[in-house]
């Protein structure tokens, strides 16, 4: 895997390259999670987010399904959290002019 980006083969036999969007490590659940994209819009236009569990000391390791509500939850919270610093930053007023 590189750095920022990852290639994998979907359900057709074609290979899709992902971007790497964060990581981290949740002490609530004691697991790794992988966040990542691969540019895709959905119905309403925005783009495709996805999450899975992984292993940072193996860059070879499967990427593994999230399946609790709760780990989903952990997930939500934190893309939650990202957005509204997104937001502040790009509504402060450019103090360089």
């Amino acid at each position: 895997m590189k750095k920022n980006t990852f290639t994998m083969i979907d359900q057709n036999g074609n290979e899709i390259l992902y971007y790497v969007l964060f990581t981290f490590e949740s002490e609530e659940t004691n697991k790794n999670y992988i966040v990542y994209t691969d540019q895709s819009k959905d119905e309403n236009g925005n783009i495709q987010v996805f999450a899975s569990i992984y292993d940072p000391e193996n860059p070879n390791s499967k990427l593994e399904a999230i399946t609790t509500d709760r780990e989903w939850k952990v997930i939500e919270t934190i893309l939650e959290t990202l957005q509204e610093e997104i937001k502040k930053k790009q509504e402060q007023p450019n103090d360089e002019q």
